[in-house]
């Protein structure tokens, strides 16, 4: 292993989070860190994630995608933020494809994606 992704194991490992198994197409719910004045409080954004970007890594990112009020919001969140209280996979999707963004112009029936019944956890 190099150097620079042994550092970057040493940083993962510090922060001690343990990452669910996710990817695209995905229906994740995560629990943000939001601050308000003085007071802290865990606000869950719940969608589809349409990417992931760079990885396990310590740089790596994922993108959320969900319908508020008729409208299309999208969220990227980095993978290893200390603002992100937990990440919980609410149904796995099947798609064929890591990045979704198909689903911008997509409404209604034509956005949905199938769901995995058969899913099996990584051996790590």
């Amino acid at each position: 292993m190099d150097l620079i992704a042994q550092l970057e194991a040493e940083q993962i490992a510090s922060l001690g989070k343990d990452l669910p198994d996710f990817k695209a197409g995905d229906t994740i719910r995560v629990g943000y860190k939001v601050t308000e004045g003085s007071r802290s409080r865990v606000q869950n954004y719940e969608g589809v994630c349409i990417s992931r970007k760079n990885g396990e890594g310590i740089a790596g990112s994922f993108t959320v995608r969900k319908i508020s009020f008729g409208e299309g919001v999208e969220r990227v969140f980095p993978l290893h933020s200390t603002n992100i209280d937990s990440i919980t996979v609410v149904r796995r999707g099947r798609v064929r494809r890591s990045k979704l963004y198909y689903l911008r112009t997509r409404r209604g029936k034509s956005a949905r994606i199938a769901e995995v019944t058969n899913y099996k956890p990584k051996q790590a």
